[in-house]
């Protein structure tokens, strides 16, 4: 089992954006000193849900601070940028960093982005599998040409070369965030692992792994691949010596937190949408995750490792939006949970 963190590079009500962006690099750099496995970064645009753009450029940058984790992406939403220059980071941090990055990548929403960065609701709607395909033929192949329609260039060499990189690895993992039957099935056909969110709990998650599974035999995946591939589930995580007190810090700072961020979103075409009530979804949150003692948690990790058969999990740490509560989350993370999970 692994277990890394999940960064949202949160703002808080009353923090500033550099101490939002502060608390999550510091965060990383504990969690490495923690033990733990990865760091996984989110990326949002004009919301103070999260405060980082580029979660690529912020893993660069905690790639070089550190000496072990493996940091990755959670995710680079691939509507909003062209596949290919998001396939020669992603490759160049493979190469420079000796393997230590792994891709995530979504569809994302129908936000106002995709007005800012000029794709269009179409590159949400329709043009998702045609970019991923395109990002993972350039992680893999040593020259690539545009396949027609959005995405049409002659065929050029990709460089670098993600097999160049001092790792065992041909390229970086390619992960793929899935909240729906349709995204799950396009990440089964192509043999990619998927990042499932910390909105669903332990049954809906080991469906998911079941429907993928299904897929992908029936696209005729390599047996190994289907059997070896590390989903990763996102959740919540916050350690305390009695469970009444872990749900408290949460519940006192994550719905202020959820309100602000999520009333900030901005859909591209003015459609309604239902956002969540951020007390009743912090308190679903606790419930479904790893809050409480460390005993609890542990437990709670391993029990969801058995009924979905998910072996990677990416925690949020930060929920009580204090960056010394933040860093102590993390060590008590990794000193009185890890042991526990072998």
């Amino acid at each position: 089992m692994r277990v890394g963190s999940f960064v949202l590079a949160a703002q808080f009500p009353g923090q500033g954006q550099g101490e939002a962006l502060h608390r999550a690099v510091r965060s990383v750099e504990v969690a490495e000193e923690a033990g733990l496995d990865t760091a996984w970064l989110a990326e949002h645009h004009f919301v103070p849900y999260g405060t980082c753009p580029s979660a690529i450029t912020l893993a660069a940058l905690l790639l070089g601070r550190t000496q072990r984790i493996r940091v990755g992406t959670a995710v680079s939403v691939l509507p909003t940028v062209h596949p290919v220059a998001l396939g020669e980071q992603a490759a160049l941090l493979h190469v420079t960093s000796g393997g230590r990055f792994s891709l995530g990548v979504g569809r994302g929403g129908p936000w106002v982005d995709l007005e800012v960065f000029g794709s269009g609701l179409a590159a949400y709607e329709q043009g998702f599998p045609e970019s991923l395909d395109l990002l993972v033929r350039w992680l893999r192949e040593p020259s690539v040409a545009g396949p027609g329609g959005r995405f049409a260039f002659r065929e050029v060499p990709v460089v670098p070369r993600p097999s160049e990189a001092l790792s065992d690895a041909p390229g970086p993992e390619v992960v793929v965030a899935c909240t729906s039957p349709a995204s799950v099935r396009l990440a089964a056909e192509r043999g990619l692992p998927m990042l499932l969110g910390m909105h669903v709990g332990d049954e809906e998650k080991a469906e998911m792994v079941a429907l993928w599974r299904q897929c992908a035999r029936a696209a005729r995946r390599p047996a190994e691949e289907i059997l070896g591939a590390a989903h990763v589930s996102a959740g919540v995580c916050q350690i305390a010596d009695k469970r009444a007190d872990a749900v408290e810090t949460l519940v006192k700072a994550m719905p202020g937190w959820l309100k602000q961020g999520l009333d900030a979103h901005v859909t591209v075409d003015d459609r309604e949408r239902r956002m969540r009530d951020p007390l009743a979804y912090t308190e679903l949150l606790c419930g479904l995750h790893p809050v409480g003692t460390p005993r609890l948690c542990a437990d709670r990790l391993a029990a969801t490792s058995e009924r979905t058969g998910i072996s990677r999990f990416a925690l949020l740490v930060e929920g009580s939006g204090d960056l010394a509560a933040t860093e102590e989350n993390v060590r008590r993370l990794g000193a009185e949970v890890l042991p526990h999970l072998g």
